[in-house]
Formats: structure tokens, sequence, C-alpha cells
């Protein structure tokens, strides 16, 4: 191993020289204990290393040791369930071998070489592959078949194949190209730096659904879409991630904790094993993969801890399946990009953070989508990712912010006064916004109701027009307003209340089908039109205001998703409910009423 000298520390930056050929981005170990580092600059002999653990004790003249080869990961059966650190360490393993503290230097392979797996062939000896084609598969978990795929670059006749039992280090296949035999086995390394290949990308057309009724009505996202959850502190950017993560109907779930707090990730591995996919009853934790980089983990390591979630994401994209990432949280690694910029003294761009901010934050979205994938069956798989952002204060102006939503298409915005108020998802609805909208509709209307596009504009008017009387309100009073603008303001509320909020600790509450969905929606709607039609022939609105029928319209969002016919009932109870009120002249009625 070629090895150079520590010139000089700063922090988590390494200085160091005597590494002639050494290439950008390759992977070192530095000082006696050879902890893992990055090469990120080379300028004029010298090499400026990112170190990925604290380097208390290390020195100059202490030895810098190269690998050769950059900053990869091991993709393969094993990774489903798996709990990794940022350079893709497995903490359980760790924690075996040498207690609760992550031991400096340590290293252990992120697959396990002692578990044995049965490899299925998918294709015959003689037959002509390319990359990515499907050689056989491995059931990785009862959820999840591992589709063993042809290496990129290696195109030929499969020599030899057949079923094997053995851990990942067999070879299950010998394909022969022009350049030779090359052997394979059950995982590869891929640099997490370059994208995966692709055929080619398609615009997404089937939503992501999440069960959150505010996403998936008002602000959806597509499977291969983007999306951001900026908020203040305590509004719940966490809490909308891990919904989404035990909810959402992709097939496979990475879940990158990027310097938040030790007690968020706790609650994921507390929580995810204890929870049932909600499609096939299995625990959560077989199609989910955690990257655990805290707070109180080295800085530098949260750059890596993004782009090995993003790598083993692709891995799994390219076997055909939908894969949603959560990134919490990109500000995280924005800090460790400025702190890093500031060590290497380049030019500060705004606040502090280096000028390719935005170009980084851009490359790693942009790593996500709807993708044709490898192979000759020409199968298709989707990779959406969903970034929190922690702008200081709350303040959505900030670089990373700014950044952030110029390279995704959708925005929830997360109110701190939501979220004081008790109202979770604290999704702002007046500010939020989904490109995705005009796709996810004409899928809606396809497949749940062809009433959705019509039904949510007219929810979001509701919305709207509540803003404005609230306005209204506060200037002369609730009682100096028109019936029908009472009346939209009751109808708004329960938008809100018996709509947008969402109770996650309720069985019921925590996921809403897309039907079950339409179909509340509806009901509250449907009541807004009868009522509007009764103050016109003469009802008044105390009448309206004292029916009993608020209290089941209320707990239409506890219905099991099996007992949706009684929405049905429930709306021709309030066809009756308003038929028996008092009318009194139909003339003075109508003139109180104004349209919403």
């Amino acid at each position: 191993m070629k090895q150079g000298e520590v010139i000089k520390v700063s922090g988590p930056l390494v200085g160091a020289r005597g590494m002639d050929g050494a290439q950008m981005y390759e992977m070192v170990r530095v000082g006696e204990l050879r902890l893992f580092g990055e090469i990120i600059e080379i300028r004029h002999g010298n090499y400026s290393i990112q170190v990925y653990e604290e380097t208390e004790g290390v020195g100059p003249g202490q030895p810098v040791f190269r690998t050769g080869e950059a900053l990869s990961v091991e993709l393969g059966p094993g990774l489903m369930g798996g709990l990794y650190d940022g350079v893709q360490r497995p903490l359980d393993v760790l924690q075996r071998d040498f207690g609760d503290f992550i031991v400096r230097g340590a290293e252990r392979p992120a697959l396990g070489r002692e578990k044995i797996w049965k490899f299925q062939p998918a294709v015959a000896a003689g037959a002509l592959v390319e990359p990515g084609d499907i050689l056989g598969t491995v059931q990785e978990t009862t959820l999840v078949v591992h589709r063993i795929m042809v290496p990129a670059g290696v195109r030929g006749r499969v020599a030899q194949i057949a079923p094997v039992e053995g851990n990942v280090e067999t070879e299950v296949a010998v394909i022969e190209t022009d350049k030779g035999s090359v052997p394979v086995k059950m995982y590869q390394r891929w640099s997490v730096r370059h994208p995966r290949q692709v055929t080619r990308k398609f615009p997404p057309i089937e939503p992501l659904t999440t069960g959150q009724r505010v996403i998936d009505m008002f602000f959806p996202i597509a499977k291969g879409g983007t999306a951001c959850v900026p908020g203040p502190f305590g509004s719940g950017k966490t809490v909308v991630q891990h919904q989404l993560a035990k909810w959402s109907n992709a097939d496979i779930i990475v879940y990158v904790g990027c310097g938040e707090r030790g007690n968020e990730m706790t609650d994921v591995l507390m929580e995810f094993p204890e929870l049932k996919d909600p499609d096939s009853g299995q625990p959560l934790m077989e199609r989910t993969v955690l990257i655990a980089n805290t707070s109180n983990m080295p800085v530098a390591a949260r750059e890596a801890s993004v782009f090995t979630g993003i790598t083993i994401a692709e891995y799994y994209r390219d076997m055909g399946y939908s894969v949603a990432l959560m990134a919490d949280s990109t500000s995280r690694w924005a800090e460790a990009m400025r702190e890093i910029s500031g060590r290497l003294e380049e030019m500060p761009g705004e606040e502090g953070y280096p000028a390719y901010l935005g170009s980084r934050i851009a490359s790693f979205y942009e790593r996500s989508g709807y993708v044709q994938c490898l192979g000759s069956d020409k199968r298709q798989g989707s990779l959406s990712l969903i970034g929190a952002v922690s702008p200081p204060g709350g303040d959505l102006s900030e670089p990373v912010v700014q950044a952030t939503l110029r390279v995704v298409k959708v925005f929830w915005g997360l109110d701190d006064k939501l979220a004081f108020a008790r109202h979770f998802p604290a999704i702002n609805w007046l500010t939020s916004y989904s490109l995705y909208q005009s796709v996810i509709d004409k899928f809606a209307a396809e497949h749940v109701d062809a009433e959705w596009p019509k039904q949510r504009t007219l929810a979001m008017n509701l919305l709207q027009r509540e803003a404005e009387l609230e306005e209204l309100v506060r200037l002369v009073g609730l009682d100096a307003l028109a019936a029908g603008d009472r009346l939209t303001l009751l109808a708004s509320r329960m938008i809100r209340e018996d709509f947008l909020h969402q109770n996650a600790f309720d069985e019921r509450d925590t996921y809403t089908s897309l039907r079950k969905q339409f179909e509340i929606l509806a009901t509250i709607l449907h009541f807004h039109a009868a009522a509007k039609d009764a103050l016109r022939d003469g009802v008044l609105l105390p009448d309206l205001l004292e029916m009993p029928i608020f209290e089941k319209i209320a707990r239409l969002r506890l219905l099991a998703e099996d007992a949706l016919p009684e929405f049905e009932n429930v709306r021709t109870e309030i066809t009756a409910a308003l038929a028996a009120l008092p009318r009194q002249v139909a003339v003075l009625a109508e003139a109180a009423v104004s349209e919403p």
C-alpha cells in the first residue's frame, strides 16, 4: 500500500504529501489508527483529506495509506434491515465487536460474510447478457427479492451458472467477454459519487401515496419525484419524514439521518421493528435501510452518509423497485460543507456557505427519477427523494432552502404556529405547492374517482377564502359577516380539523387510502353545498350550527378502510337532516347569502 505523511491537521481536514498519483475522491487511511478519509483537493503536490472520524491524536509525520479506490459501498444481499454509519460500517456489528462506542479506525464489512444465501438462476448457461441483466435472485427478506445483476461494463455469454448456496463472496456465474472471463459474485462495489447508469428517464406519472391527507390530496409527490420539507425547530420535519418512511407505497425505504439529534434516530430504531408494512403485514424493517449519522458524529461524515444512502437507493431502483429516500436533514450536510470549505480557505458565498452549494445539492436531487433500468428486459424503477431542510429561525430565504427549492418540484412548508396549535402534519396549505399536481389529478381521476380534481379545487378555494375572511373578521368581527361567509368559515374549519389534521398515534387515522381521503372530503363538501342551498331556501344559520351531524362528520376519518359504504350513508343523513330544518322567508334568507 502506497504511503504518504501528514503535514498538518485542522479539525476534520488533514493535509498530506508524498502520495504522487493519488486521485481526487480516493479513499485513504490516516494516521496510526487508519482513520477513514477522502481526498477532496490536490494542489502543488499537497493533498487535502476530509476525515470521517475524529482526528484527535493525529499529527504531522504520521502515515497516510492509499487504498487506490474511491469511496465505495458494498451492494448485495443483506442490506435490508441494516443499520449503517455514514461510511457504511454496520453499527450492530461494531457494537458486538467493540462495545457501545464506535472505536476510531474500526472496520467491518458492510455485508456480513457469515450469512448463507440461496441463489436461484434466472438465465441458463450460454445466454447472451448485457449490463443490468438479471442473472438470478436471492430471497433477501419476505418482502424483498434481491436480483443479482450483471455488473456495469460487462457484456458477453454466460459460461457458468447454477443454483448455489453461500455467502456474498460466493461466485454465482462466470461471463465470457471480449476481454476474458469475468466472475460474478452476489455483491458488487460502487463509487458513491458516481450515479448508477440508466437507459433513459421518463416523466413521473404515478403518485407516491403516503397516507397523509394533506400531502396526497393537496400537495402530492410522484414516484421518481423530489420534495423538500423546510421548517423551523419543532415544526415536525422529522415527524413528517417518519410518517412517509412508514406509510408510503414505495417498495424500498432508505432513511438517512444526516446530522440530526440521536434521539430522533432512536425513535426510528425503536418504532420501525414494531411496525407492520400496510400492504403485507410484515415488519417494516424488512424493506428498510437505515443510515445513522447523528449530530454527535464527525461533521465531515455527513457528506458521506448522503451519498452512501443515495447509492444504495439507486441499486434497488436498478432492480426495478420503487424506492423512496428520506434525508434528514440536508441543512446539516450543508453546514458540513461550510466548515470544510472554510478550513480549505475557499472564497465563501452567501452566509459563509461555499459557492458550489447549489450545484452540490442539485447533484444529489438529480439522481432521483422514474427510469428505464439497464438490462435487456427494459424494466422500470423509480427513486423519490424527500429532503428535510432546517433553516435557522425558520427563515425560508436562507441559502440552503433557496438552493433546494430551485431543484425540487414539491414544497411542503411547515408552520410553527400550526405545530404549536397541535395541528399535525403542520404543512401550511397556503404556502406549499406541488408541480406534479396535474399529473396526479389525472391519475386519481382514472384510478380513484373522476371528481377528484374538482373536489380538491373546491376544497382549496374554501381554504383560501377562509384566509381572506379571517382578515375581515379581525376588522369587523364575526357577527358582521353574511350567513354565507360564516358557512364558508364553518366548512373550512371542518376541512382543517376533520381532514387535514391527522393523529399519527391512532392506528386508523395515521394512514388513509386515496379512496377514503376522497370520501371524507366529498362528504364535507357535500355538507357545504347542501347547507348553502338550505340557506337560500330560508334555513337560519343558528339552526345549521346546532345540527348534531357535525360529530358524525368529524369521526369519518376514524372509520376502517373497509367501511367505505358508510360515507354514502352519512351524506344521505346530511341531506335528510338539512331537509328537516325549519324554513323562513326565502327571499330574506337569500339576500343574506353571499357566495364564497
